[in-house]
C-alpha cells in the first residue's frame, strides 16, 4: 500500500500519524520455512540485510507478511544517503561488516498465521503487530500519534525528519496507492529516471550532470538536470553504469532538450532527488542527488502531484 502526496495539513480523530522514514520500503514474508525480504519491485533483499532476516526468523509465528521500512540512522535521523552504503552490497558477510547498522521499522501486518488481515482496520492491525512481534534492535515498531496531525507535522519538520504519514485509522490494506494514506512532506524529494548525462568539466571525474525525467503515460518528460550531491566515488561508479546504457537518441518526449556534450541513455536507472520546488515551466529548482534506487521500476516513476 502506497501513500499519496498532499499539501493539506490537518488533525482528525479518525486518523493516525506516523513518522515518515527515509529508507527502503520492504515487505517480509515468512511461511514457516522460508523468510524473504522483498522490495517494492520484488527484489530479494536477504543478502543486503542478513541481520534483519535473522531477527525475523526468530519470531515465534507460524506465518506472516509484515510491512515496514529499512533505514540507516545518521545523528538519530533516517538517512537515505547513508543507507546507500548498504543497499548495493549483495554479499551477506560484506553487508554485516560494512559498519552501517540498519533497522527494520515495522508499521503494518497484512497477514498472520493463516489469516488475511487486509480487511481488518489499520488501528487493529497495528495493535496485533505490536503484540505478536518481539521488538528489539534491529526490529522496531513504528509508533503513531492519534488525532494531532498538525502538531505531529510541525514537530517532524523541527527535528529534521522527512515528514509524516497520515493514515485513516479504519482503513483496509490496499495493494495500490491510496488517499487513505497521505504524505505530509517537510522537504521536497521524489524519484526520477535518468535519461542522459553531460560531460564533466575541469578535473571533475565521471560526468557533469544527470538529465532527469518522469513518466506521463508512456512519455518520458524532461524535468531538468542535477549536478550536485555527488562524491568522486559516486561519479565514477555511476558513470560506468551509464556508459553501458548509452544510446544514440533521447528517450525524452520533449522537443527542446540540451544537446551540447550530452550522452543519451536507456531510461533504466532511478535516482532519488531532493529539490526546492517546481518552476513554472515544469523543471526542478535547486535539485540535489541523494542516491540510486533499485527498489522501484522506471515505468512507475511519475511526477508526484499533491491532492487538494
Amino acid at each position: 500500500m502506497l501513500a499519496t502526496l498532499t499539501e493539506d495539513r490537518f488533525s482528525d480523530p479518525d486518523w493516525i500519524f506516523e513518522r515518515k522514514l527515509d529508507g527502503e520500503r520492504c515487505l517480509a514474508f515468512w511461511d514457516g520455512e522460508n523468510l524473504q525480504l522483498r522490495s517494492r519491485n520484488q527484489q530479494n533483499l536477504n543478502n543486503q540485510y542478513p541481520e534483519l532476516a535473522a531477527a525475523l526468523f526468530e519470531q515465534e509465528q507460524d506465518s506472516f507478511i509484515a510491512d515496514g521500512e529499512v533505514v540507516a540512522l545518521k545523528e538519530g535521523i533516517s538517512s537515505f544517503s547513508r543507507l546507500q552504503q548498504r543497499m548495493h552490497l549483495d554479499d551477506p558477510q560484506e553487508a554485516r561488516q560494512s559498519g552501517i547498522a540498519v533497522t527494520y521499522n515495522l508499521f503494518d501486518l497484512p497477514y498472520l498465521a493463516g489469516y488475511d488481515l487486509t480487511q481488518v482496520a489499520l488501528r487493529d492491525r497495528k495493535s496485533i503487530l505490536k503484540k505478536v512481534f518481539s521488538f528489539a534492535d534491529p526490529l522496531r515498531y513504528v509508533p503513531h500519534r492519534n488525532q494531532e496531525g498538525e502538531k505531529s507535522f510541525k514537530k517532524a519538520c523541527q527535528k529534521g525528519w522527512e515528514g509524516i504519514i497520515a493514515k485513516q485509522a479504519q482503513s483496509h490494506y490496499l495493494q495500490s496507492r491510496s488517499d487513505q494514506w497521505l504524505k505530509f512532506k517537510c522537504v521536497n524529494r521524489q524519484e526520477f529516471v535518468i535519461g542522459g548525462f553531460t560531460d564533466p568539466q575541469g578535473s571533475r571525474p565521471g560526468f557533469g550532470a544527470l538529465l532527469l525525467g518522469y513518466f506521463q503515460n508512456s512519455d518520458l518528460i524532461y524535468a531538468g538536470k542535477v549536478g550536485t550531491g555527488f562524491d568522486h566515488e559516486t561519479l565514477e561508479r555511476l558513470k560506468k553504469r551509464l556508459s553501458s546504457l548509452e544510446q544514440k537518441h533521447p528517450s525524452f518526449a520533449d522537443p527542446e532538450l540540451p544537446h551540447k556534450g550530452v550522452h543519451w541513455v536507456e531510461p533504466q536507472l532511478v535516482v532519488q532527488i531532493g529539490f526546492e520546488e517546481w518552476t513554472k515551466n515544469g523543471k526542478l529548482r535547486q535539485p540535489r542527488y541523494q542516491g540510486l534506487r533499485q527498489d522501484k521500476d522506471p515505468g512507475q516513476v511519475i511526477k508526484e502531484e499533491p491532492i487538494i
